[in-house]
């Protein structure tokens, strides 16, 4: 993605491996987590959004410790359910993942709309993309529809290398 490009992922892969325009993606979710909080009659409280802005910092997924302190240093409180309770809000309203394997948590660059995600976990420098899934379609959709079994919800996350850490090996 170029930085003239508000698309949150490009045709050359998913956001949080490409160059893009930083400010633009952080002020665009937040103003679709703003606008989905409204629509839905959410509280979006001054924490909640505070934590969505600290998981927009940088395309990695914080645990909720690294959170708290965050939050501390802005003068949001310091005890462990401030953090919690604003990621289990913004986790339960599609506005941030768990990402399973680490433990910890990312905002998600598609508020706007219900999607099953997929993950790329770089497992050199932490960075994590989210990219589109389909879980209903390919092998583990036929084995479902096989057992008459209804796919809800999926996790589906690989680890590897991004490009950056793959480009300062080969360097």
């Amino acid at each position: 993605m170029t930085s003239d490009s508000p698309s949150k992922e490009s045709a050359g892969g998913p956001l949080g491996f490409t160059h893009h325009d930083h400010g633009a993606c952080v002020s665009d979710t937040l103003s679709a987590a703003e606008a989905r909080c409204a629509a839905d009659g959410l509280r979006f409280t001054p924490v909640r959004r505070r934590v969505l802005e600290i998981l927009l910092q940088d395309h990695r997924a914080l645990g909720a410790y690294a959170i708290l302190d965050r939050l501390r240093e802005g003068g949001f409180g310091s005890q462990p359910p401030v953090a919690y309770r604003a990621l289990d809000f913004l986790v339960a309203n599609g506005l941030a993942h768990k990402i399973e394997r680490l433990n910890a948590f990312i905002a998600c660059v598609h508020p706007s709309h219900a999607h099953s995600p997929a993950f790329m976990i770089c497992r050199l420098c932490d960075a994590v993309a989210e990219a589109q899934s389909s879980p209903a379609r390919g092998a583990l959709g036929e084995a479902a529809r096989a057992t008459g079994f209804r796919i809800e919800r999926t996790v589906v996350e690989a680890e590897g290398i991004c490009p950056a850490c793959a480009d300062k090996a080969d360097a």
